[in-house]
């Protein structure tokens, strides 16, 4: 996958990150994956449970070429280092494109008769709809939902990815949570890049098989949110049938319509 450098290996010499002009509480790199260590750091973690503001004081990295992600660590599966992470098998993210992965993922795994519906319009932007929020002080928002007393996330760590975009966190650190799905990640990662574009979704909490997304401009009115349902179930299959959500029109109404996050589970 073409990346910009990464900055995290002077975190092996400065672990409080001070020549990057951060301060880091205490964490740990990994280089660990499923083939043996990889020639670099994959990305760094907080040691401690995270707590509420702590997305916020790590988004200084951004300007050195990390972004802060959640990492579920207490599913069952452990750390990161335990995830079976495969950076090698990942193409890269800007070499495919979102409606024809996500088209493919229709015929072949989403069961639907129907023909693929295409790609779903962004939320309008005109007089009726209020400009969206900014994608990333959603994603703060998202993340101290998450990490709050009662929160649905287990065991959440704070974690900075070397990624050009939020969109590819998935894909540089090597994620294979979508295994029995699809193998190359960086597929995900285009449509996901599609998503920032159209509804301002930003990557906030990976475990070891699930991903949750904040999302900035979410569909506003049921028929935009069933436009849009094909292509959740397409990206993935799993998703449909969970909570009883069996009909796309159904899911829609559930997870998407006016939902700040979306989240995906792959069995």
């Amino acid at each position: 996958m073409a990346t910009l450098p990464n900055p995290l290996p002077t975190l092996a010499a400065d672990p409080s990150g001070r020549a990057l002009g951060l301060r880091l509480p205490a964490g740990a790199l990994v280089d660990t994956t499923a083939e043996g260590p990889w020639h670099e750091p994959l990305l760094w973690h907080a040691d401690e449970r995270a707590v509420p503001g702590g997305w916020t004081a790590l988004e200084p990295a951004r300007r050195t070429g990390l972004l802060p992600v959640v990492l579920d660590v207490g599913d069952g599966h452990g750390g990161p280092d335990r995830w079976e992470l495969l950076p090698a098998e990942m193409s890269y993210p800007g070499d495919h494109d979102a409606e024809e992965v996500l088209a493919e993922y229709w015929e072949e795994c989403a069961g639907e008769p129907d023909a693929w519906p295409g790609l779903a319009e962004p939320r309008p932007q005109d007089h009726d709809h209020a400009p969206a929020p900014d994608p990333d002080a959603v994603a703060a928002r998202v993340a101290d939902s998450l990490l709050a007393d009662g929160g649905p996330l287990k065991a959440p760590h704070l974690a900075l990815a070397p990624a050009r975009r939020s969109a590819d966190i998935p894909t540089a650190i090597g994620w294979t949570g979508p295994a029995h799905h699809e193998g190359d990640t960086a597929r995900l990662s285009a449509v996901l890049r599609s998503w920032e574009d159209r509804f301002g979704i930003r990557v906030v909490a990976l475990g070891f098989d699930h991903l949750l997304l904040s999302v900035a401009a979410p569909p506003a009115t049921p028929a935009e949110a069933e436009a849009l349902a094909a292509e959740h179930v397409a990206f993935c299959p799993d998703n449909l049938g969970q909570g009883g959500d069996r009909t796309l029109r159904v899911y829609a109404e559930h997870r998407i319509l006016d939902q700040p996050a979306w989240h995906f589970w792959w069995d």
